[in-house]
């Protein structure tokens, strides 16, 4: 098979090198740049790319990667779509070759959006930027997607063996990404994906009305059906209320994400944060103890970290201890440090749990 990777880039002379070192599998690698004033067009040929300079204006994302896909060659068999922020875990062109069948359009596979700080996974879902050459573009000005505009069946393939993981620079502005969103909307208002995009993305800015307004709007779109990102509509608008001060709507609005989704741990982790903010120990523990008992999160673009890392444990144990429950928060200090063993306010927290069971002198 051939296999070609292509991508598109502005200034990322800092990521070149090690994203070329990952893309090396592929047979050729292509990019546009969109103006780069730095050295990344001149590493990126040094390291072997063909690099194109391409002018988008006004800018969207989509246009971009559709100039991109141009550059490879038509005689393709496969195209993998990243950024140069992105790396591969290597040994993926294996992976792929074997999974691909003739009639396979795309695959999906695992990709890491981010981490914590001591290198553990964060936020992961399943990517799907791997597809056939032919019979595809991408569309929407921003949190573009591939659309498939072929005549044979669309058929996927996952491939739990590959894994890309995103290292983005803190420092890079997202500031063009609302009025984009804004612009997806006003293309597609039938589009209730990028209408749960534009109300996060106002949540944001702080912008907690339109945030609720665009939002309930999401909610009562006949295409939204993913409960996953119904529930995540909920507790974005449950945090806008909560920012305007209004504690009740914002409980409300959690518990309606706990109902549509009762299989996430996020609605109940939400919740325990704020009964935790509220001194609301009870509630808080019961939160805790509800979202530790579902066994795994899901693995979607709206998984919370809380949910993955020591936070509810946390949580919990500092809820269990107001509650004179000091068994239990010893158990749940334990796990909390099992994730941040370094962390001093948890192990403060696990000595004064330590002496409420110590017997008395």
């Amino acid at each position: 098979m051939k296999i070609a990777v292509y991508a598109i880039c502005k200034n990322e002379e800092k990521f070149v090198r090690r994203w070329m070192q990952s893309m090396r599998e592929a047979d050729e690698i292509y990019v546009a740049d969109t103006g780069s004033t730095d050295n990344t067009v001149a590493l990126l040929q040094e390291e072997g790319a063909v690099v194109r300079t391409i002018s988008v204006v006004p800018w969207r994302f989509d246009t971009a990667r559709n100039l991109s896909l141009e550059l490879v060659p038509k005689d393709t068999d496969i195209c993998v779509c990243t950024d140069l922020d992105e790396v591969f875990e290597p040994g993926w062109r294996a992976a792929l070759e074997k999974a691909w069948q003739k009639d396979t359009t795309r695959a999906r596979y695992h990709y890491t959006w981010s981490f914590h700080a001591n290198g553990t996974p964060d936020i992961r879902f399943y990517q799907e930027k791997i597809h056939a050459r032919s019979g595809f573009r991408w569309i929407h000005p921003v949190h573009e997607v591939l659309q498939y505009t072929g005549t044979a069946p669309d058929r996927y393939v996952t491939i739990e063996a590959i894994q890309l993981n995103h290292y983005p620079d803190a420092a890079k502005s997202r500031g063009q990404y609302l009025p984009l969103l804004e612009l997806s909307v006003q293309e597609a208002p039938e589009d209730d994906r990028n209408r749960h995009y534009l109300g996060r993305e106002y949540l944001f800015y702080g912008r907690g009305d339109d945030c609720i307004r665009t939002l309930k709007h999401h909610l009562s779109m006949p295409s939204a059906t993913w409960l996953d990102e119904r529930a995540a509509s909920m507790r974005y608008i449950a945090r806008a209320y909560k920012a305007k001060g209004d504690l009740v709507q914002a409980k409300s609005w959690l518990y309606r994400a706990i109902a549509e989704a009762p299989y996430l741990r996020e609605g109940y982790g939400e919740a325990a944060f704020l009964a935790y903010e509220t001194g609301d120990w009870l509630g808080a523990y019961d939160m805790v103890m509800q979202a530790l008992s579902v066994a795994e999160t899901q693995d979607t673009y709206i998984s919370e970290g809380f949910c993955r890392d020591g936070t509810l444990y946390d949580i919990g144990a500092v809820a269990a201890y107001h509650l004179t429950l000091y068994r239990e928060a010893l158990a749940l200090c334990q796990k909390a440090l099992a994730f941040h063993p370094n962390e001093e306010r948890l192990q403060a927290n696990l000595h004064l749990i330590q002496a409420q069971l110590a017997p008395s002198a």
